[in-house]
């Protein structure tokens, strides 16, 4: 066990929203939250308490789950902050996520209350909660008086509880208290030496927990919080470029993203001190020279988000992978085999958690909780628990743990947590499907992919855009398979198990198309296609197939761009490839650039770069 538990509460048992009126009473003219329109801290502060009124009036306190509804800008800070200065704990959900699936976690959650915008009301489904609508009950809200509230709230009390891929094929609610969000502040706060005149991220989705440490950390400190959009997010050089401009000093990306971003070329000096990343496996160490700090985290929804964290050097550990660092304060880790006994270092065992960090438990699910949070076999303080993540790791020789993968099926997707049953279950509800399963497959070193195997009903003639749209309706984008290979049979084991084995690798003879398929005739469709299978693990790739039907997104869409110009020597913008997506089309904006450059060149230039153009 290795662990760190001296850090105090900071301030002394105050929560995050009494910290951030501290703030605000200390700064009130200073920017608090920045995305186009500014916020400062007398207005955050202002306009979260009015909305804690008028909250309070509709029955909200201590214990009282809030669920918002809102997107990535000003107006969710505003509500979350407005929800906590209430007493209540706040339950975010993205309007992004399909209407059958915010449905089911407003049932599941049972929260009384509902905080929305008028735009998105659309989306939500009828319910006993009361509305409350940010646009239709402004005037309302605005005639609260500017002052906090009385609450009686507590260190014990809930303060936020975000939504999880269930292993049941549900998914489910974790339950934070207020001390082990103030453990992850404190920690924070005085493990990145964050200031006033700090520059931050909001970069995560509001339902990703990654939301909560992009906040408060900042908004307790007085620092600023700058939201970028949502074509930025996906776009590495544009958000480099966007981080430069607005001088962000700090930020936490998804490790997908962070990989890119790592491997950009960077100005000698640049605001940017600390690049956060976590969520998935980091597989790239960053290059000598890189002029800011990479640290990776990792931590469990049931864990305050983080629970261990490390800064990676420019080496790699022997095994090549970076560590996932040393446990954060207040927090211990066992790394225990199966009869709960320490394992040596060097050795792998489930990861165990527990410390102030922990979660109260799920929502509502109290024999999950049991099953999950268990007694803590090294402690004698009674009611003192350990998570059990299911996540494989051993101890290096210097005492930093290396993550090793899961025990189950359990995977992450660009930094989500999923599980594939949950999407089995909704898959399977597909009048054309009899069976499927449901995997990642890592078959490009580091991109991590969901890929479905189907076995269709007989008579029946499944289509991807069927499947996929199907999917669509029910799950969120990260959780729809890239591609959908078909199957007779799914491969059984002698115990009657799917045999993960025996599932084949995609190709061009077994992906569900909706196209035939058709081979390149140019050398130049030859070498665009060769850059999109090799990119989307594909054996090949035909001329009319859609890059993004076969699995492609806006995170490897940068990738195929910077391929193209480096084998072409051309400048092509990513908006390109999301209006020309095939093979066919790619390739003639390809050739069109490239007799753009020809008509410029000499002659003896030109007939050196019309070869490329030649059929075979």
């Amino acid at each position: 066990m290795i662990g760190n538990d001296t850090t105090p509460a900071d301030p002394q048992d105050a929560c995050v929203p009494q910290v951030v009126a501290m703030q605000a009473a200390a700064t009130p003219d200073a920017m608090a939250v920045c995305a186009g329109e500014v916020i400062t801290y007398g207005d955050l502060n202002s306009q979260a308490n009015q909305l804690a009124h008028h909250l309070r009036r509709l029955g909200a306190g201590p214990e009282t789950l809030v669920a918002l509804c809102l997107e990535r800008a000003p107006a969710l800070v505003v509500g979350a902050l407005g929800v906590l200065k209430s007493g209540a704990a706040y339950m975010p959900l993205d309007p992004a996520y399909p209407s059958e699936r915010l449905a089911f976690m407003l049932k599941d959650s049972q929260a009384p209350i509902l905080v929305t915008r008028h735009a998105l009301t659309g989306r939500l489904p009828a319910g006993r909660w009361q509305l409350v609508d940010l646009d239709v009950d402004a005037e309302r809200i605005a005639r609260y008086p500017v002052d906090p509230p009385e609450t009686d709230l507590k260190l014990g009390n809930l303060a936020y509880v975000i939504y999880t891929s269930g292993s049941t094929g549900r998914p489910k609610g974790v339950e934070i208290i207020h001390d082990s969000l103030l453990n992850l502040v404190s920690w924070h706060r005085r493990t990145f030496a964050v200031t006033p005149s700090d520059r931050a991220t909001l970069h995560a989705s509001p339902a990703f927990d990654a939301s909560v440490w992009e906040l408060w950390p900042y908004l307790t400190t007085g620092a600023s919080v700058h939201l970028p959009s949502q074509a930025i997010c996906a776009d590495a050089e544009a958000l480099r470029d966007w981080l430069l401009a607005e001088k962000i000093t700090i930020t936490f990306l998804p490790t997908t993203i962070a990989e890119r971003i790592m491997a950009l070329t960077w100005p000698t000096h640049t605001p940017l001190r600390v690049l956060l990343t976590g969520g998935e496996t980091l597989h790239r160490c960053p290059s000598p020279g890189l002029p800011f700090v990479v640290v990776n985290n990792y931590g469990p929804t049931e864990f305050t988000v983080v629970a261990s964290s490390g800064i990676v050097s420019a080496g790699a550990n022997a095994n090549g992978r970076p560590s996932i660092g040393r446990p954060i304060s207040n927090t211990e880790i066992y790394i225990l085999d199966e009869h709960l006994n320490e394992v040596p270092a060097g050795l792998p065992g489930e990861l165990h958690i527990g410390g102030k960090g922990l979660a109260r438990g799920y929502l509502n699910h109290k024999e999950l909780t049991a099953e999950k949070f268990i007694p803590n076999p090294f402690s004698s303080k009674p009611g003192d628990r350990l998570y059990k993540t299911g996540d494989l790791a051993s101890y290096l020789p210097d005492g930093q743990i290396q993550f090793m993968g899961r025990t189950d099926d359990q995977i992450k997707i660009r930094g989500y947590r999923v599980e594939p049953n949950e999407i089995v279950t909704a898959l399977d509800r597909h009048q054309t499907v009899q069976a499927s399963w449901v995997v990642a497959r890592e078959d490009t070193p580091g991109e991590m992919r969901l890929v479905a195997y189907v076995v269709p009903t007989p008579g029946s003639q499944p289509t991807y855009v069927g499947l996929r749209d199907f999917l669509r309706a029910a799950l969120p984008d990260y959780m729809v398979p890239a591609v959908f290979v078909l199957l007779e049979l799914l491969p059984l084991t002698a115990n009657g198990k799917v045999d993960r084995d025996m599932l084949p690798v995609p190709n061009a003879s077994n992906i569900l198309r909706d196209d035939p398929y058709l081979s390149a005739r140019t050398v130049v469709e030859k070498r665009v296609a060769d850059i999109l299978a090799k990119l989307l693990g594909l054996d090949q790739v035909g001329v009319h197939d859609n890059f993004f039907l076969l699995g492609g997104h806006s995170l490897l869409a940068t990738q195929v761009i910077t391929r193209l110009r480096d084998a072409f020597g051309i400048d092509l913008s990513l908006r390109s490839l999301f209006e020309a997506p095939t093979v066919a089309e790619l390739s003639a904006e390809v050739e069109r650039l490239l007799l753009a450059q020809v008509d410029a060149m000499s002659d003896e230039e030109a007939q050196h770069r019309l070869k490329t153009l030649t059929p075979r």
